[in-house]
């Protein structure tokens, strides 16, 4: 399990992960620190608009998906979706407790960045199990 979990494919994830990271680093924390943009505003706007990305790129490049579009489209969503609830729900409550004393701006931008970190763990699970499917070098032939 944990050789196919770490294989080329896990490789090419965190490649587009990085560049998924820069992008919605650059979207959330701009729109937050910048902008002026709510907490919940900045970190959904990231997501939304770096999922769209990660879905295109992810289903070509890195999981080389044939599947219909509007089924792995669905599951995307709902991925995405379990993902930024698991990530935020946790994230703001830990910053939260461990950084009690701090401005309300440090312990959001330093929720934003874990949230990230969990949020990004769980998507790889997620695309690679469920929106995407099968690993590979298992059996490939059709259900």
């Amino acid at each position: 399990m944990v050789k196919k979990l770490f294989d080329q494919t896990f490789l090419k994830f965190i490649f587009v992960g990085i560049l998924n990271t820069l992008l919605g680093m650059a979207i959330m924390f701009g729109l937050y620190n910048l902008a002026g943009a709510s907490y919940w505003m900045s970190s959904a706007a990231n997501y939304i608009l770096v999922s769209i990305f990660s879905f295109i790129v992810n289903k070509r490049f890195t999981f080389r998906h044939e599947g219909m579009l509007a089924a792995s489209g669905l599951r995307f969503a709902v991925n995405i979706g379990v993902c930024y609830l698991l990530a935020y729900g946790a994230a703001k409550p830990l910053a939260a407790f461990l950084l009690g004393n701090a401005s309300r701006a440090v312990r959001e931008n330093a929720a934003m960045l874990v949230g990230m970190c969990i949020f990004t763990a769980a998507n790889y699970i997620g695309q690679r199990w469920f929106v995407f499917g099968k690993v590979r070098g298992e059996d490939s032939q059709k259900d």
